[in-house]
């Protein structure tokens, strides 16, 4: 399970002049906590350049509820794939918090990877590791329970984006509400706070509004599955 992209943002692997010239297509935008910057379905093709910030990407399922799929920060781009293939949105893209950005029309963005194929190459290659981590949270849904399926989340989460404290633990660096966090996992809030509580009572995490800090790593390795490897990322 991965929410958050494991390579390089494009931006950032841009070299300066073509990331300036990029951004030069489109117009700075602000976004507020929960404000949508695409919609599900949606014709639209502008393209949205994140330079600060976080969103989440997420989709309907059939039984109405959400699911998010990914979470996108400083450098990535959103919206390419409906830009590429001017079909309708695949997802909804919503800040998490404050959002900087810049919007992109897609007949310029279009037209900038036309006439620069290293660009397109990047942003094809990341499309592509877009689709087959979407793959594997959706085989991890099928496989998983919600304790596994959370501690995995909370892992990751603590590993990506997390801040380090004076007692040790570490405190997710992200402001996810609980409604959130269920989505992430493929679950219900009420399922997500009994497995929270449970992690709570063991003494493996703390709670707290939109904070979680994680205080023992290794539990949460066990509990997702993946054991104790040398040479695995910390924080």
């Amino acid at each position: 399970m991965s929410l958050i992209e494991q390579e390089q943002p494009l931006l950032d692997a841009l070299r300066p002049r073509d990331r300036a010239a990029l951004l030069a297509l489109g117009v700075p935008r602000g976004y507020r906590t929960g404000e949508v910057l695409l919609s599900e379905n949606a014709t639209t093709s502008y393209v949205v350049a994140l330079l600060g910030g976080w969103a989440t990407v997420s989709v309907s399922t059939e039984r109405g509820s959400r699911l998010i799929l990914a979470l996108r920060g400083a450098g990535e781009l959103v919206g390419e794939l409906a830009a590429m293939d001017r079909r309708p949105r695949s997802a909804t893209v919503t800040a998490l918090g404050d959002v900087d950005a810049v919007v992109i029309p897609g007949d310029r963005f279009r037209g900038f990877l036309a006439a620069s194929p290293a660009v397109s190459a990047l942003a094809f290659r990341q499309l592509g590791s877009r689709l087959r981590s979407a793959d594997g949270e959706r085989r991890s849904l099928a496989s998983e329970n919600v304790l596994q399926r959370l501690a995995a989340r909370l892992l990751e989460l603590a590993v990506r984006t997390g801040r380090r404290a004076a007692d040790g633990s570490v405190t997710v660096d992200l402001p996810l509400p609980q409604h959130d966090l269920a989505a992430s996992v493929g679950s219900t809030r009420e399922a997500v706070a009994k497995a929270l509580r449970l992690l709570r009572e063991r003494g493996i995490v703390r709670t707290a509004t939109r904070q979680i800090a994680v205080v023992e790593l290794e539990p949460l390795r066990l509990l997702a599955g993946e054991g104790s490897e040398p040479g695995r990322p910390t924080v």
